[in-house]
């Protein structure tokens, strides 16, 4: 049996793996241009999951000039901590199998309210009466477009 030594260890052969990794969509073929997963492609297939998934209420936030954490914010809600769930957890299996996006979650045990993470897009998903006390809408919405959601 052989010891590896500090000097057969190539660490140019792993960073240019971890590279070619990277360069390649989650099927495996080589990426593009056209595969560039920008924050608009995130948000039209969250907002497709959640239509998909029978979402109710679905409000989208630019909060470009509003906050460096994220371009977009989605809020929706479940009509029960089941489903909630399940629009949470489908949602995460979408963007990662489609568009190569891991998430981050958050609440998703008890189901009341789902922080979802995809990186230039935050979503929230309640359960109707912890989004009416939480209100999450009045804190990034302007006066204006509070009015216009009616």
């Amino acid at each position: 049996m052989r010891h590896i030594q500090k000097e057969d260890l190539d660490l140019a052969d792993t960073s240019s793996a971890v590279a070619d990794a990277a360069a390649r969509t989650p099927a495996g073929r080589q990426r593009g241009a056209a595969d560039a997963v920008t924050s608009e492609k995130i948000l039209e297939r969250i907002l497709s999951s959640l239509d998909d998934d029978k979402a109710e209420d679905i409000v989208q936030v630019d909060l470009s000039g509003k906050s460096d954490m994220a371009d977009y914010m989605i809020i929706a809600s479940g009509r029960s901590s089941r489903q909630v769930a399940a629009i949470s957890e489908k949602m995460v299996d979408r963007l990662k199998q489609e568009l190569g996006v891991i998430c981050k979650v958050e609440g998703k045990d008890t189901a009341d309210w789902v922080l979802i993470d995809a990186g230039d897009v935050i979503v929230h998903v309640f359960r109707p009466e912890v989004r009416d006390f939480y209100q999450l809408e009045k804190m990034w919405l302007t006066p204006a477009e509070t009015a216009a959601r009616g």
